[in-house]
């Protein structure tokens, strides 16, 4: 299947109806909102088998698996904001200095407007509908524009927001590269931007043009640091996991793996061990194993095989994009699997032999969207402290995404401003401030010629 270009005039028409929609100021209201937000809701109940074979045609991913890292979140960010959505709406005091008596100060949401979400192929259901959760509970219009490579996916998509929402409001507009040309020449009120560093400084580019504001959500490789006081079964089993969910095509995923020199072989040999019970014996018989989407990510990821050696793993398989997990040692960190974002299911691995080391070696490089750290939780907060990341777990991986109570963003290279929950409803609002002052009192000390001055000054 092949996902034809929305031409120009029906993009410039879209975005006109949306423009002229947004201000009619139908989508202010509380109870226009919290609909919208229902019908979504009843839209991935409905469209839930469909999603999921689309997901299954295009990535391999299982029904189980779209399910836990797509459909859920998605869901669970829509009944979250059903539940919060009249109490984040409210004005918000703020205390007032003494020189302005006798004035009220307020924090007003306002909806930024008409906005442009771009989402990527790796979660190419979440990453499209999560930011519009806050899109339609901030107030917004919103178009959605999903990735050319997942094209089931995104035609289902396409479809179940044409069932769901008029045009005016919410749409998606399909296409290449040339179509998100077309989309950020526009003027937008926000750009929701999801994909790599790279596209990101363009996004931002031509954001400027308009001084329209952006999120970045980005990338880069994420570390995962295994201490000496590790339990070595449950990390490897965690990074096994977060390693090869969805192939290890993760914006989040351990892109490699930073181990004290004298657990490097019982984490081999444990790592082995718990991707077997994963997958089985064989992982690509595995029916939760995802493949790499397209050839070129294949050649990509498939390459880095020989920049180190192989542990275990290795196996590749072209006509199916099957890369099986593998983990390599002897890595030089000037390599190209060690320059680059992984996006795939190869992890490199590379010791030190203290915590310092291992510190350097991540401040050194560019600030990731995670890092991960297994050992004991005071020192996990230490490395926390010294470091920076968008997110982190502590004996964990991949988990902090799945808290809606809290931020999900990159900081640096791996992007800037966050969402999810309230994050996500104030993505998408302007914090607007507002001073009330009642006229049955007006103090005169305010106006020139300024009398009793020195009084004046005491009070400031």
């Amino acid at each position: 299947m092949k996902i034809e270009n929305h031409s120009p005039e029906r993009i410039k028409e879209i975005i006109e109806k949306q423009r002229a929609f947004f201000a009619s100021g139908d989508t202010l209201p509380y109870e226009f909102r919290r609909e919208q937000l229902k019908k979504l809701l009843e839209a991935l109940k409905k469209w839930e088998k469909a999603l999921c074979d689309a997901l299954w045609s295009d990535l391999h991913k299982s029904a189980e698996e779209a399910i836990l890292t797509e459909l859920s979140i998605v869901s669970g960010e829509v009944k979250n904001h059903i539940k919060h959505l009249k109490g984040w709406m409210r004005r918000e005091s703020r205390p007032t200095p003494l020189k302005m008596t006798p004035s009220r100060s307020r924090i007003v949401s306002e909806p930024l407007g008409n906005t442009l979400i771009i989402s990527p192929w790796n979660y190419p259901v979440q990453l499209l509908l999560n930011p519009l959760v806050g899109a339609i509970s901030a107030g917004c219009t919103a178009i959605l524009k999903p990735s050319p490579y997942v094209p089931e996916t995104s035609a289902t998509i396409e479809k179940m927001i044409k069932e769901t929402f008029d045009e005016k409001y919410v749409a998606v507009v399909q296409g290449n590269r040339e179509v998100n040309s077309l989309l950020l020449d526009e003027r937008f009120d926000l750009i929701f931007f999801t994909g790599s560093p790279a596209l990101g400084k363009k996004v931002m580019q031509a954001a400027a043009r308009n001084l329209t504001p952006v999120i970045l959500e980005l990338g880069g490789k994420s570390p995962c640091i295994v201490d000496k006081e590790a339990n070595i079964k449950i990390a490897a089993r965690r990074i096994a996991w977060g390693k090869t969910l969805n192939a290890g095509q993760t914006c989040i995923a351990p892109d490699y793996l930073l181990i004290h020199s004298s657990l490097s072989e019982k984490f081999a040999t444990a790592m082995r061990e718990e991707l077997r019970r994963l997958h089985g014996e064989d992982t690509r018989k595995s029916k939760h194993f995802v493949r790499m989407v397209n050839d070129r990510a294949f050649e990509r990821v498939s390459s880095y095989l020989k920049d180190g050696r192989v542990v275990f793993g290795g196996t590749v398989n072209a006509a199916e994009r099957y890369i099986e997990p593998t983990l390599l040692a002897d890595v030089n960190p000037d390599s190209p699997v060690m320059q680059e974002e992984i996006f795939g299911p190869v992890l490199p691995m590379i010791t030190f032999e203290d915590r310092e080391e291992a510190l350097r070696f991540v401040t050194e490089r560019e600030k990731p969207l995670a890092l991960y750290y297994f050992g004991n939780e005071e020192a996990g907060y230490e490395v926390v402290r010294r470091t920076s990341s968008g997110g982190a777990c502590i004996n964990d991986t991949i988990m902090h995404i799945a808290n809606e109570n809290l931020p999900f963003g990159g900081v640096g290279n791996s992007g800037m401003g966050s969402y999810h929950g309230r994050g996500s409803f104030d993505a998408f609002s302007h914090k607007r401030a507002v001073v009330v002052t009642p006229s049955w009192l007006d103090l005169p000390f305010r106006y020139m010629p300024y009398k009793m001055f020195d009084l004046v000054k005491k009070i400031l």
